[in-house]
């Protein structure tokens, strides 16, 4: 048995479908996910000792690839301040100076811990700002875990017009209407 079946026979006794993220699951892809142990530029090394070239670059954030020392010397500067505050932090400022001088659509940065809380933080910024309650996803993409990122549309075989449905359980009727 490969270490990576044998995690996730573990995993699947204390995550809830042996994962912590529906993307990972491989569920409509068939299969047991693999477990990576390290990552350089573009290659995953799982703890079966396969090399993959990695295509999904963690979602964006490695796009310059995985594991370059100049991030990583960024990384143990950063952590000589500390891991976490809950607060602003300086460094905040620049980093959103340099993205509004760089990227000229944009004004103003919001900063998120995670793709789902940037979706929730878009979705809500639209409703205020349109008045409008109902949003538009890209079928089959992934928009993280809130609620409305997780409907999908009825194939239209299947009804007589696409709905909106549930990806998983406990999403509420009212976000399904």
């Amino acid at each position: 048995m490969k270490i990576s079946d044998s995690l996730f026979a573990r995993a699947q006794s204390v995550i809830p479908g042996g994962v912590n993220s529906p993307v990972r699951a491989f569920r409509s892809v068939g299969g047991t996910p693999f477990f990576t142990e390290r990552a350089d530029g573009a290659t995953l090394t799982t703890v079966d000792g396969d090399q993959l070239v990695d295509f999904v670059c963690t979602w964006g954030p490695a796009i310059h690839g995985h594991n370059p020392e100049p991030v990583r010397i960024a990384v143990a500067h950063a952590l000589e301040k500390g891991t976490s505050f809950g607060t602003p932090n300086p460094d905040e400022v620049p980093m959103a100076e340099f993205i509004v001088k760089h990227v000229p659509s944009v004004e103003k940065v919001r900063m998120c811990n995670s793709g789902t809380e940037a979706t929730m933080s878009c979705i809500r910024l639209a409703r205020g700002f349109t008045g409008r309650d109902k949003i538009v996803k890209f079928e089959g993409g992934y928009h993280g875990m809130s609620a409305e990122a997780q409907m999908s549309l009825a194939p239209q075989h299947l009804v007589n017009f696409p709905q909106a449905v549930p990806d998983s359980a406990g999403i509420p009727d009212s976000v399904q209407a």
